[in-house]
């Protein structure tokens, strides 16, 4: 019995030390008065911005690759300033990303990061913003779907494709991931 008993705390802490996925929670102030400050009635609950695809991009990010360093590095390369992320397939071999944590500013994320776990992509999809890439994804293992906002870490297994519309000039994007502008 004493010997099951060892066997039984053994196989926890050894299954324990495998396990790789770490979460910190970040506060996002951007100061006190703008985190308190109320909705202005001169920013309208729904903002519409029209505009038309010049051309659309389809990258395909190879085994071991950085999805958003990736993504960063064509966004450049390609002179990509506004676009909007249409759809993204694939695998990852490990995953780093963060999301929202509570309902009161200042906000709050919680980075997730597992240098050891590999998923499926599902969907991806954001914004690339004058220039800077907003990506959120989708993923799944054999158990759960999960993800947020894409964070450097998260390693291309497979392949990955991220299919890019973008936009022509003229658009300006700079408030749509503003949590200021309310």
């Amino acid at each position: 019995m004493r010997m099951l008993i060892c066997v039984l705390v053994l196989g926890v802490v050894g299954t324990t030390a495998w396990a790789q996925q770490t979460r910190t929670e970040v506060t996002k102030a951007v100061s006190v008065a703008e985190d308190s400050k109320e909705n202005s009635s001169d920013v309208p609950d729904v903002t519409a911005l029209n505009g038309e695809f010049s051309r659309i991009v389809v990258l395909r990010l190879k085994y071991d690759a950085d999805l958003l360093s990736g993504l960063e590095k064509k966004v450049k390369e390609e002179k990509i300033k506004n676009a909007v992320i249409l759809a993204g397939a694939g695998s990852v071999r490990s995953y780093s990303f963060h999301v929202v944590s509570n309902r009161t500013f200042p906000s709050k994320n919680i980075y997730v990061k597992d240098p050891t776990a590999p998923a499926d992509i599902v969907s991806m999809n954001g914004y690339v913003i004058d220039g800077r890439v907003h990506a959120h994804l989708t993923m799944a293992d054999v158990e759960k779907a999960f993800g947020g906002h894409l964070e450097n870490g998260t390693t291309v297994y497979t392949f990955a494709i991220v299919t890019v519309g973008v936009f022509a000039d003229g658009i300006d994007l700079s408030r749509v991931d503003d949590k200021t502008y309310r």
